[in-house]
């Protein structure tokens, strides 16, 4: 399994856009972890910069969320943690995040 990357509300999220980039590029999956709103936050966005700085290596990625218990300091959190996979041939994104009507589901 590759690195857990953990990501605070003070984190630059171009620096963790890097760690993803990076991470993917070796392992092909990475795991990304916040706790709280801002922490959450950083996180999508550095996801979506990581998409950018992979681009040109013809890598596109997805997010898939979940819940995760952690214990810090004696007190247990939530926390969210994405795993980011490379997308599947096939599976496309949508143009300007807008999903054409025909693939919406009626």
């Amino acid at each position: 399994m590759a690195e857990l990357i953990k990501v605070s509300a003070q984190s630059r999220s171009t620096a963790v856009a890097g760690a993803i980039a990076g991470v993917m590029r070796e392992h092909g999956y990475a795991e990304v972890q916040a706790i709280g709103a801002s922490a959450i936050n950083q996180a999508v966005k550095a996801a979506t910069i990581a998409r950018g700085y992979l681009e040109q290596d013809g890598i596109d990625i997805v997010l898939v969320p979940s819940f995760t218990e952690v214990e810090i300091e004696g007190n247990e959190r939530t926390a969210v943690r994405f795993s980011v996979f490379k997308r599947p041939m096939g599976l496309e994104a949508p143009a300007n995040g807008v999903v054409p009507s025909s693939t919406v589901p009626a």
